[in-house]
């Protein structure tokens, strides 16, 4: 293992890096508030015009609608939900879809700043969107969360589209929300339009592959950035926090390409063996909900696995998991962020300064996006793909981003996060830039 001193590489590095240090975050940083900050950071080091940044800090527009519910006993809840559509310079608003309690404008807001680079840097003529419901999934039965799906599809029914606004799976929802959606919408338009979403079954126009290839390109990604390190898989450890369909389709990818997952986890804790997990063994969220621990004679805390003495971690399961608070034990050489804003401002700037290569959400787990591109496309063109173009298509797409931001690394001799937002940012601007601004 590399030692990470910490020792700034300039004054601006170790400014931004020693006031992070000084933030306690009892609050939780908001995806807008991180979201924000890396944008300021990233516009600062392009010539791009300040109008463009000022109108990138913002959404286009946020749809907030509530939903009634009947409950199985008749009762009528009323639920909160929200589409927050940050950017179309580039194509329809594309993004996920997530029922969970803490769903919040700003939440929403942030994310879908996020789809915005993620579509960018993975160069998709697509912008960002995200959306919810404040709800817990859990207290719904089936028909009630197929009720809430419905009546909430009709009252964003204007907002989206298959050239507007495409929703797809994330937190709390899966491909049978997808397709009821699709549903929903479909009859109000008088016709089948399977492209309003991606992420459905393939039997109603999905595609192969679309849930497992974020994870499929979190492997992707370590693996050519372990190569770029000169680490190759067959000596790399890895620890995964998280074993959702992201962390498991990770985990599962590297250990058949050779490297040792020492630590995966739920949300009970981690099971650790430094000598490597038999990770196919080791049901997902997915296939057996909270079973990483259930036979386990040890069980770490997730906090203890963001720690451990490995080559490769993988946080994979929510935001601000490596904080000001515990950037500072991070062991692993280098952090592929499989979830979505799964870092701290202030813990970017620390893991910066004590030599810690971060792999930003927005190329690693592009996968999702990039494989929701591939079933709009085969949507509007009525004609399915088989599972081995899907991932060679993938294979060829995150590769090449990755290599575009790795250029940027190389070129500019700058980290891998800044890389991905100047990819990002250039093509957004340039396309803001060509449109102009009407009226």
């Amino acid at each position: 293992m590399a030692s990470h001193e910490q020792s700034a590489s300039t004054s601006d590095a170790s400014t931004t890096a020693t006031d992070a240090e000084s933030q306690t975050e009892t609050e939780p940083e908001t995806a807008l508030e991180t979201a924000r900050r890396q944008l300021a950071r990233a516009g600062s080091q392009l010539e791009i015009d300040e109008a463009i940044r000022e109108r990138l800090a913002h959404p286009a527009k946020v749809h907030e609608v509530t939903i009634p519910l009947e409950r199985d006993d008749g009762t009528v809840e009323v639920f909160t939900g929200y589409r927050a559509q940050h950017d179309s310079v580039r194509g329809p608003y594309k993004g996920g879809l997530r029922y969970h309690p803490e769903v919040s404008r700003d939440e929403c807001v942030g994310l879908s700043m996020w789809m915005t680079w993620k579509c960018a840097v993975m160069d998709l003529p697509f912008g960002g969107a995200k959306g919810g419901i404040v709800v817990d999934p859990k207290s719904l039965s089936a028909a009630e969360k197929e009720r809430l799906t419905r009546r909430f599809t009709q009252e964003i029914r204007d907002a989206i589209g298959p050239n507007r606004d495409i929703p797809a799976p994330d937190m709390g929802t899966d491909p049978a929300t997808m397709a009821w959606i699709m549903d929903a919408y479909s009859m109000q338009e008088g016709e089948t339009i399977p492209g309003v979403v991606t992420g459905k079954p393939p039997a109603v126009g999905g595609s192969y592959g679309r849930e497992e290839a974020p994870g499929r390109s979190v492997a992707i990604v370590t693996r050519e950035t372990c190569e770029y390190e000169d680490q190759p898989l067959s000596e790399t450890t890895v620890a995964v926090q998280g074993f959702g369909s992201v962390g498991a389709s990770a985990a599962r990818l590297l250990e058949e390409w050779g490297a040792t997952v020492v630590a995966v986890s739920d949300v009970n804790g981690a099971v650790y063996e430094p000598d490597g997990l038999d990770v196919a063994s080791i049901p997902s969220h997915d296939e057996e909900p909270e079973a990483v621990t259930r036979n386990a004679d040890d069980v770490l805390e997730n906090e203890a696995l963001l720690e451990l003495d490995v080559d490769v971690l993988i946080p994979a399961a929510v935001g601000n998991a490596i904080t000001a608070e515990n950037a500072g034990q991070i062991q692993a050489d280098i952090v592929v962020e499989g979830a979505n804003g799964p870092t701290t401002f202030a813990a970017d700037s620390i893991l910066e300064e004590r030599g810690i290569t971060v792999v930003p959400d927005i190329l690693a787990n592009a996968g999702g996006v990039t494989v929701s591109y591939f079933e709009w496309l085969q949507d509007i063109n009525r004609r399915s793909w088989s599972l081995k173009r899907v991932n060679d298509e993938l294979e060829t797409e995150m590769v090449r981003a990755w290599n575009d931001v790795r250029s940027e690394v190389d070129d500019q001799d700058i980290r891998w996060r800044d890389a991905a937002y100047v990819v990002a940012l250039s093509r957004i601007a340039a396309a803001h830039d060509a449109r102009g601004l009407w009226p």
